[in-house]
């Protein structure tokens, strides 16, 4: 139903300073957040990654354990752990050229409308609250939050950044220490996050009847690509706005390739350890917020440089899937 989605390698670095089950609860986190495990997707059995990365099955259990806890994934006894999503059964439908044009959302709708009849609804009662809710949505659109917390408030100006660019309306940045008194002051809004923060963000959002609307970052797969045919004992530099993007990237990067790389990571705010970066670099990977701010920082310290790192930078933060949604979801595409 979801399409076969290939394992994914998990690598635990047992000499890390990261606990064990951190590293996989943030690997596994990280596959969620990207779309590599889309939603529906059934994760591995405790065994299966028990092989995989060497962890005893109870630790793997308490990783799955606080992924459901955080909303990520559910439970189904007798089946597995999976990714949170809806169960969409086919319905046959009359002949209609909408139908027609759009047959799998037909299908969901009705579906939704099936489950309201038996909830005891009648046909009128389901119409009034279909076009109420779409209603509801329409004014939330009229205003878009960007919310993180406000120890990564970087992540939330790439988010901006790029919002702002695709949507081409005004986008305001909230921390989500503040959300709660801005929607308070707010009739009606759309508030975007990654899926890392949507449990706080929806159980701020949820008194103030505002819509929280999830996005997925992009899945880096081209980055780590490039990373993983780089020699052995290249000097990799990674820049970012985000002190969560460099946290997550030195995981990925330390299960990638162990010790074989020799990493630097700066927060492109940080002027001296940017310079000592380009500095000692030969290949800069940068988000697309910080890439002309590392080319300047090269410049300034050229006469240093034997030769220039190569600077590659990330095309995207968003995933283009979210993007597309977003806009369908705000009336703009």
């Amino acid at each position: 139903m979801f399409g076969v989605v290939a394992m994914l390698q998990f690598k635990i670095q047992s000499d890390s300073d990261i606990p064990a089950s951190k590293q996989l609860f943030d690997q596994i986190r990280f596959a969620i957040a990207s779309s590599q495990y889309p939603p529906g997707h059934r994760l591995p059995s405790t065994r299966q990654l028990a092989t995989m990365t060497g962890l005893h099955r109870n630790t793997i259990s308490k990783v799955y354990q606080q992924l459901e806890e955080a909303s990520l994934v559910e439970s189904i006894a007798g089946s597995g752990i999976y990714v949170k999503a809806q169960n969409n059964e086919e319905i046959s439908l009359p002949e209609s050229p909408l139908f027609t044009q759009y047959p799998q959302e037909s299908q969901l709708v009705h579906k939704s409308l099936d489950e309201l009849l038996k909830q005891g609804l009648t046909l009128s009662q389901a119409k009034e609250l279909f076009l109420a809710i779409i209603d509801w949505r329409l004014r939330c659109s009229a205003q878009v939050l960007v919310t993180v917390p406000r120890r990564d408030m970087g992540a939330g100006e790439l988010i901006l950044q790029e919002l702002e660019k695709a949507l081409a309306i005004p986008v305001e940045l909230v921390p989500i220490e503040d959300l709660d008194k801005v929607l308070s002051q707010t009739k009606s809004a759309t508030v975007v996050t990654s899926r890392y923060f949507i449990p706080e963000a929806e159980s701020i959002g949820s008194p103030h009847a505002t819509r929280v609307f999830p996005i997925d970052i992009y899945d880096y797969g081209k980055e780590l690509a490039i990373i993983k045919e780089l020699p052995r004992d290249t000097r990799l530099g990674i820049v970012s706005l985000s002190p969560g993007i460099i946290r997550v990237a030195e995981i990925l990067i330390h299960s990638l390739r162990g010790d074989d790389l020799l990493l630097i990571t700066a927060q492109v705010s940080d002027r001296r350890q940017l310079l000592t970066l380009v500095r000692s670099a030969q290949t800069i990977i940068s988000d697309p917020a910080s890439y002309s701010l590392v080319k300047e920082a090269i410049l300034t310290v050229r006469d240093d440089l034997i030769r220039p790192p190569d600077v590659i930078c990330s095309e995207y933060y968003i995933g283009e899937k979210s993007i597309n949604l977003l806009k369908r979801e705000l009336g703009l595409g």
